[in-house]
């Protein structure tokens, strides 16, 4: 599911693959490979004029890393509306920090079976 992306968000959506965060690379190794209740996660993918940072199309659902620069103000109204217009779509998001990825993998794990459970 691409929802009408670009080619300049197909491009840019690579361009993020081969440049990902500490926290993108350690979660994508915990969900890669059906990793999570079976579920095919994709990194860095296409939806409509954004990548999302992972998505699994089955479930519809969406997860994305905050870095620290999410916290300025004006950043987090962005992401707020980033959340609402991919939700419009159908689809499910859920946000955790580089933090989180780091220093609390098992839990923000749990967290991603818990959502899994309750959207499929």
């Amino acid at each position: 599911m691409w929802k009408g992306a670009s080619p300049q968000i197909f491009s840019n959506a690579k361009e993020l693959r081969e440049n990902s965060t500490e926290a993108e690379e350690k979660l994508w190794l915990a969900v890669r490979n059906n990793q999570i209740e079976g579920c095919k996660f994709r990194r860095q993918h296409p939806l409509s004029i954004y990548v999302a940072d992972f998505y699994c199309h089955a479930l519809k659902l969406v997860i994305e890393i905050d870095g620290g620069y999410h916290l300025d103000e004006e950043q987090r109204l962005l992401d707020e509306k980033r959340t609402s217009d991919i939700e419009f779509q159908g689809l499910k998001v859920i946000r955790f920090t580089n933090e989180e990825i780091m220093l609390k993998l098992p839990e923000v794990i749990d967290k991603i079976k818990t959502v899994i459970k309750i959207v499929s």
